[in-house]
């Protein structure tokens, strides 16, 4: 006797329908807009115990101070593409309702003459309101930025955030704060350089400068030099002269408890070079450790396969075979001064950092590891 069908045996099973992603509070999301020489880029991001977590970015390369070297002023070209760029930045704001954002402009806007006309432009047709910060900001922003990357036995630090039109060293002192609260001491400088007195370790800045060489005007400066070696060389020669007023820059440093932490899209191309990544993999790079000579290695490679080489290679790329390289020349000024065994590499910025500041200063962040 066959045996009895169960009930509904044979009929398509009931879909599970996923609940609908839950829309994260308006009032506890965070923005960041880093609009600088060559590119913008906007973050928004939500609380996440001693982090965040990133619910939407953009970023396009708009080339804002295209020509600012030569005429002093912001083209209209490069004006035009930035602003269609901050429309579709306001489209996100509007659609996630952000309301807690800071929106800053750096190197370009500092030094372009018709910067507060270009200000006013982008609040009449986005309504966004940019705020034209100082470089000790744009710097302290870039090193609290870097706080989870700063190893616990490191005594001497020095950040580098290599940007289009500027670049800022912070050289920071942490032999008096306890090993476990190293990275938790560089947080702190959210609030400053030199804090008001504190019960807690601080962390000491012993220098701090804002050279304004980036990959974009260091490369304008150089254009003329039509050997690409040679450009090279002197693009390096020349950012190093500018270290010299630098307190650091004279004195020798152990490579034992010293620490570099480079961001930049420089760095994080370099690193992603020396990986022999076929596509760039974030996961991958930021944190990554390099010393000086894979650093050295690398270069040499981009140098060995000059221009048209280095616009076939897919970590580089026709836009910015030719950034690269004035970026590489300020990372190799940087490791001739202070050569490293712990180079660490940084995929995160200003725009982390300004997420950071506004949180830590909101206190919607839980004591983590720093």
């Amino acid at each position: 006797m066959a045996p009895k069908r169960p009930n509904g045996a044979g009929a398509f099973p009931k879909p599970v329908e996923n609940p609908a992603p839950t829309m994260p509070d308006p009032a506890e999301l965070y923005a960041a807009l880093d609009l600088g020489t060559n590119s913008c880029r906007m973050l928004i991001a939500q609380p996440k115990g001693s982090q965040f977590h990133v619910v939407d970015s953009f970023s396009k390369s708009v080339q804002l101070g295209s020509g600012l070297e030569r005429s002093g002023r912001l083209s209209r070209a490069s004006m035009a593409r930035t602003i269609q760029a901050m429309r579709i930045c306001q489209q996100k704001l509007k659609r996630h309702k952000v309301r807690n954002m800071r929106l800053v402009a750096t190197e370009a806007c500092r030094r372009a003459t018709n910067a507060r006309g270009f200000v006013q432009q982008v609040q009449r047709e986005t309504g966004l309101r940019l705020e034209i910060i100082e470089p000790e900001e744009e710097a302290r922003l870039a090193v609290i930025s870097c706080a989870p990357l700063v190893s616990t036995r490191t005594d001497q630090l020095l950040v580098v955030d290599i940007g289009g039109g500027s670049t800022e060293l912070v050289w920071i002192d942490l032999t008096s704060v306890p090993h476990r609260e190293r990275p938790r001491a560089i947080m702190r400088l959210h609030a400053g350089f030199h804090p008001p007195e504190s019960p807690f370790p601080a962390a000491k800045v012993v220098d701090w400068i804002s050279v304004p060489l980036g990959v974009a005007t260091l490369r304008d400066q150089f254009r003329d030099v039509e050997d690409d070696a040679a450009r090279f060389a002197l693009m390096s020669w020349f950012f190093e002269e500018s270290l010299s007023e630098f307190a650091p820059y004279a004195d020798e440093q152990a490579r034992e408890g010293f620490q570099i932490v480079g961001t930049s899209g420089t760095v994080t191309t370099v690193a992603a070079s020396h990986l022999g990544l076929k596509r760039y993999d974030r996961n991958k790079v930021d944190g990554l450790r390099m010393t000086s000579d894979q650093i050295d290695k690398v270069i040499r490679g981009y140098l060995e396969l000059g221009p048209d080489g280095r616009r076939r290679d897919p970590r580089i790329g026709q836009d910015r075979q030719t950034l690269i390289m004035s970026g590489s020349a300020i990372l190799q000024a940087l490791l001739r001064c202070w050569p490293t065994d712990r180079l660490s590499v940084a995929d995160r910025g200003l725009r982390e950092g300004l997420l950071y500041a506004q949180m830590s200063a909101d206190g919607v962040l839980e004591d983590g590891p720093f």
